[in-house]
């Protein structure tokens, strides 16, 4: 598997003084700091080139499955900002404005920092209506102005990092008084050490849990900007949301990238769970027993392993169709929202299931579980929120706008199941008056994620079968999706509990023997940091950790006083 076509370019950077220094007790913000200098190295690893971000290349998705997002994902989170967001929209223009190019080539080779500023902190995931303005002036250089607190832009780390940062910002492009639609404009930010003039960041307090990152809520006042800065046309577009959707490309081709990272995370989980489960013992001197003996223990670790696998398949198979241009976009944009939608969710059971299983060594950042479990529910939101793409895509599907593939085979248990669901929803919709109806609220929208997962169930499963996966594998993943939804396939596919639960467990009966093969094939190893993964590594880090001691007395302890160490029998008598 894993690793085959995916080259590790940064198997050098886990043990170099970079990676290697400890960071659990390290103050925050030089941790945040850290992340800048840790995101140079995995960029630069990869020698990205202008032709890679706008071909989309074999390159620029093996940057997106590289397991050094294990080591900090705070830098993959910057990375994929600078190289995929910033300078992929960047590129697009410089195709007829080469005087773009040299910026384009500083971010690439990390000269400058690169950020993306859409999200308003008013309005989420409703761009449609961002706020900030770019207004053109009688010279015809613009002024860019959040005109209230909620047209801040939210997220973005744009706080001075040590190099100078532009930004492309999403503005309301105003001539003459008209609004003409959205535009993105090039935005120096700050110099490395202060910001620019009429630029303010206010730095958010840190998240709790991934690798922290300096997020701010920025806002501009009167910042002047030359002709050059702005991307695209001054004339107004016949239609604004096509236009919208047109400057914000680099969106959909995140959400498929974003989604890749689930791979390697799945891979750590098991490579983690595994290695931890055989040192992990019970029983007495003579008597020891591994853990991964156990069923209880084997069952989310094996799934774990299945669904990584599986969803390799899903991802080369996504991959080649989101890059076919033949395609209709929407159908491409659908691919990518379904396929980030099914790794998200397989790389949070993951997480939960394995950690669970680590006991309370589970519960800390430095044997990672934790960390890349609250690492995964910052990219379920970032470029295009899980929950928002299924409303979207789903709605589309069942009003007939376009349709996705459809199943290689049609008579598969997911296949069926995906059929069953859409046809549910179907029944429904077409006694509606409107898809925005009070109704479609009630009952279409809490059943769209599902249905979205449910196709790339589908999807995932008639990849891995063409492309040849372990058949052990697939019917494991089968087994556990049904997992997922027990009732409809109890009623609709003559699977009760008991069939279920048989299906199930032969399925980890047969991958069982060839865990250990597995994992060795994920190749990810070189990039687990935690340490319970093995004794060597225990020893190395109870050693590293701060420790406390001291010749202190507290004699009063055990010092006999009034009454029966120090309780007075008149106090005890007044209880009774």
């Amino acid at each position: 598997m894993s690793s085959e076509g995916y080259p590790r370019r940064t198997r050098h950077l886990p043990h170099s003084p970079l990676f290697a220094e400890p960071v659990h007790y390290m103050d925050h913000n030089k941790r945040a700091k850290l992340s800048y200098e840790k995101a140079k190295a995995i960029g630069l690893s990869y020698d990205m080139t202008i032709d890679d971000l706008l071909s989309l290349s074999p390159k620029f998705w093996q940057l997106h499955n590289d397991p050094a997002v294990l080591l900090d994902g705070g830098a993959i989170t910057l990375l994929t900002i600078q190289y995929n967001l910033c300078a992929g929209t960047i590129a697009r223009y410089a195709k007829r404005r080469p005087e773009l190019l040299p910026l384009v080539e500083d971010l690439l080779r990390y000269r400058k920092h690169g950020q993306y500023m859409m999200t308003e902190l008013g309005h989420g995931l409703d761009i449609g209506n961002i706020e900030t303005t770019a207004t053109m002036l009688p010279s015809g250089d613009f002024a860019l102005n959040s005109p209230t607190p909620s047209a801040a832009k939210f997220m973005p780390p744009t706080v001075p990092a040590g190099l100078p940062c532009v930004a492309v910002v999403f503005a309301k492009l105003i001539v003459n008084g008209e609004d003409r639609g959205h535009r993105p404009f090039i935005v120096p930010l700050n110099d490395g050490k202060q910001m620019c003039t009429g630029v303010q960041s206010k730095l958010l307090p840190y998240r709790g849990g991934p690798h922290p990152l300096t997020h701010s809520l920025t806002t501009f006042r009167n910042v002047r900007l030359p002709r050059a800065a702005l991307l695209g046309s001054l004339e107004k577009p016949a239609d604004l949301h096509a236009n919208l959707m047109d400057i914000i490309h680099r969106i959909t081709i995140g959400t498929l990238a974003l989604g890749c990272l689930a791979l390697p995370f799945m891979q750590c989980y098991t490579t983690i769970g595994t290695m931890y489960s055989l040192r992990r013992r019970i029983g007495g001197p003579g008597r020891q027993t591994p853990i991964l003996t156990f069923r209880t223990q084997q069952a989310p670790i094996l799934t774990s392993a299945a669904n990584a696998y599986v969803m390799q398949a899903l991802q080369r198979w996504a991959i080649e169709k989101f890059c076919d241009s033949r395609l209709d976009g929407r159908v491409r944009h659908g691919i990518a929202a379904i396929f980030k939608g099914v790794m998200v969710q397989h790389s949070q059971q993951a997480a939960l299931g394995v950690s669970e299983r680590c006991g309370a060594q589970g519960l800390f950042a430095h044997n990672q579980m934790t960390c890349l479990h609250n690492e995964m529910r910052g990219i379920a939101i970032a470029e295009g929120d899980v929950l928002g793409l299924a409303i979207r895509l789903v709605n589309e599907l069942l009003i007939g706008r376009y349709a996705m593939p459809p199943p290689a085979d049609p008579n598969s248990l997911l296949a069926r199941h995906e059929a069953g669901l859409f046809a549910d929803l179907h029944a429904i919709i077409k006694d509606v008056p409107h898809h925005r109806s009070a109704e479609v609220n009630r009952l279409i929208l809490p059943h769209c994620q599902p249905m979205m997962e449910a196709i790339g169930h589908r999807m995932a499963y008639d990849a891995a079968v063409a492309q040849g996966v372990r058949r052990e594998l697939v019917d494991l993943y089968v087994a556990s999706v049904v997992r997922l939804d027990p009732a409809w396939y109890a009623e609709h596919a003559g699977l009760g509990r008991a069939a279920q639960h048989a299906l199930e467990t032969r399925a980890m009966d047969a991958v069982l023997p060839m865990l250990g093969e597995l994992v060795k094939e994920m190749d990810v190893f070189a990039y687990v940091t935690a340490p319970i993964v093995e004794d060597a590594r225990w020893g190395a880090f109870v050693d590293s950790l701060k420790t406390f001691e001291g010749n202190a007395r507290l004699d009063d302890v055990f010092a006999p006083q009034r009454g029966t160490l120090g309780v007075q029998p008149e106090m005890v008598r007044s209880h009774l």
